[in-house]
């Protein structure tokens, strides 16, 4: 259980960060989506679908091989060194191809219109590249305070440029034609002036960052460099297929949206885009996850019972985002008020699809764990395309038939798959005993809990019953939760007193 405490501990810091910033930053979504229409916000959401793949290229898994290598005493002298002038100098290259780039890939997402929002996503990338290191070294060296700030400060410098750029800057020139917001601002601009204000963020967190970054020395350990990349090559494919799976579906959907014309295309990917915000809270909860599960996983190999913990962690872990399942859910009625434009909760339909799929995808993600333990990272590449694939397929096929519904069921399956195979050949690799049993059970009862809740409003159509109703099933569900795993419970700090 000290195995437990201590990986709480890390996401608590580590995640609980990032869940403080990525809220700020998802806040964002009920004043966007009142500022923009829906063919803009569209816009915005293309333009954000690709920078993930290119992020994959820039960074090309080396924060990833940075915790893998340092668990080595004869790498630790040169590994920050080495990582540093590696990312420095490929990030100098991949940003000039980008610029120059810039009209191919507008062209590619449907913006042909705005090449120069590749440009300045360009250097967003860049500057976050940058500071990958340095962060990663923070995580590492156990300084959770001043990782916490600088995620923290990046999202606040955000949103203060956002709101500057597209309320107060038009106000100035309402009141003042003659104001200096007559110098640089442009009505026809405002998704441009959110992507400037991620570029100032951007900035800022290289400069918060700066003693660490410039902490390197101009060393290079090719050797080791090689065993890098060669661990890092697979990972990239498990990135870029990642990438398909997580954003893909936007730009597919601007391709072929049975919508009529590009302003409609761009309506719909608005609307999809504003729904699936609302998959926050596990969305959420598998990035804090993530952040500090990574390092703690690799520690964690060398102990004695490293297996043990794992499944106990996925316990608890499923037991978590079933949890959020239904907090979301069951309070659609609810949540619907974080998208301020009524014409995009025509999309709330696929909530409950894609909160289905990002929990499985934050199962997949523990069970992840076996090929990087094992250098079997190329497995992991090998389920990661199946999704792609999958993804690919299905979206190809319905799409011009069904929209952004079946972006939802193709995300859906796609991770669903992923799961399946990890699970499967995880077993056979790196045996975990997983209590897969119950915790497909506890999956089953969130979903039919799901059903049972929708059956009810069909029949009642009450807002105050559609409420009462959620609470009382959760509460259900909570308490039954509680009453099977009343030991394990009883083992965690601060809330374990109570259930003894």
């Amino acid at each position: 259980m000290s195995g437990i405490k201590n990986l709480a501990g890390q996401t608590l810091w580590y995640g609980g960060s990032t869940i403080f910033s990525r809220l700020l930053n998802y806040l964002l979504t009920p004043y966007l989506t009142y500022e923009l229409t829906r063919a803009q916000y569209g816009e915005f959401s293309l333009v954000y679908s690709v920078l993930p793949f290119l992020t994959v290229i820039f960074t090309y898994g080396m924060e990833t091989a940075y915790f893998r290598f340092v668990q080595k005493e004869e790498h630790k002298k040169n590994l920050y060194n080495t990582a540093s002038v590696s990312l420095i100098c490929s990030t100098v290259v991949f940003t000039a191809l980008m610029i120059l780039g810039n009209r191919g890939i507008a062209n590619i997402i449907s913006l042909k219109e705005h090449p120069e929002y590749i440009t300045w996503s360009a250097f967003i990338i860049a500057f976050d590249t940058l500071a990958l290191a340095p962060l990663a070294k923070l995580r590492q060296d156990g300084r959770p305070v001043k990782f916490a700030m600088v995620r923290i400060g990046s999202i606040l410098i955000n949103i203060a440029a956002t709101y500057f750029l597209i309320t107060l800057s038009p106000r100035m020139l309402a009141a003042n034609p003659n104001s200096i917001a007559g110098l640089y601002y442009n009505k026809d601009l405002v998704v441009g002036y959110i992507i400037i204000a991620n570029l100032a963020a951007s900035v800022f967190t290289l400069l918060f960052l700066w003693k660490e970054f410039s902490a390197f020395k101009w060393e290079f350990n090719k050797e080791l460099w090689k065993e890098m990349i060669i661990y890092t090559l697979p990972l990239l494919i498990v990135g870029f297929g990642g990438v398909i799976n997580e954003t893909f579906d936007r730009i597919m959907l601007g391709w072929w949206s049975p919508a009529a014309g590009e302003t409609a295309k761009h309506a719909e990917v608005g609307t999809y885009s504003a729904c699936y915000k609302l998959s926050i809270l596990i969305t959420l909860f598998i990035q804090a996850f993530r952040m500090g599960a990574e390092p703690f996983f690799f520690k964690q190999a060398t102990g004695e019972n490293a297996q043990k913990v794992y499944a106990r962690v996925m316990k608890f872990f499923v037991i978590t985002v079933c949890t959020m399942f239904l907090v979301v859910a069951l309070f659609l009625d609810i949540w619907k008020y974080f998208i301020t434009n009524k014409a995009m909760w025509a999309g709330l339909k696929v909530v409950p699809v894609l909160l289905l799929a990002n929990m499985f995808l934050g199962i997949y993600y523990n069970l992840s764990i076996w090929y990087k333990l094992t250098n079997k990272t190329m497995i992991g590449a090998y389920i990661t395309l199946t999704g792609a694939l999958i993804t690919l397929a299905i979206n190809y096929f319905f799409i011009p038939l069904y929209g952004y519904t079946a972006c939802a069921w193709a995300t859906f399956l796609c991770y669903g798959s992923m799961m399946v195979m990890s699970f499967l050949w995880g077993q056979k690799y790196y045996y975990i005993p997983y209590a897969w049993k119950k915790l497909l059970a506890y999956m089953v009862i969130v979903v039919l809990l799901f059903f049972l809740h929708t059956g009810i409003n069909h029949l009642f159509s009450s807002f105050i019953l559609n409420i009462g109703s959620g609470l009382v099933l959760l509460s259900a569900f909570l308490l039954f939760i509680l009453k099977i795993e009343r030991k394990e419970f009883q083992k965690l700090p601060v809330i374990g007193k109570y259930l003894r």
